[in-house]
């Protein structure tokens, strides 16, 4: 007589923590958002999304000179408004 046990299976629970991020569709996909320097470089190296001036999330990847300025972003740039990125 042979017996055969049934396969073991097990679940992993995903606790999300800073280091998990959304990224935002939309609007980014139309226009060139101004990041802090250091954060573009970061996510050259790393490939982690980075935080626009107007609080959009994302991953660059695309020449921003084809697309026109975030309004927002710009703004803030010039001092008119806070910045969203969690920066000074």
């Amino acid at each position: 007589m042979t017996t055969t046990s049934a396969p073991q299976t097990s679940t992993l629970e995903h606790t999300q923590t800073d280091t998990d991020y959304r990224t935002d569709s939309g609007d980014h996909e139309r226009f060139a958002h101004y990041v802090r320097k250091e954060k573009i470089v970061e996510s050259a190296v790393t490939g982690e999304p980075v935080m626009a001036l107007c609080g959009k999330v994302w991953v660059p990847g695309r020449d921003p000179n084809r697309f026109p300025v975030c309004p927002m972003c710009k703004e803030i740039y010039e001092g008119l408004r806070a910045p969203q990125d969690g920066g000074d």
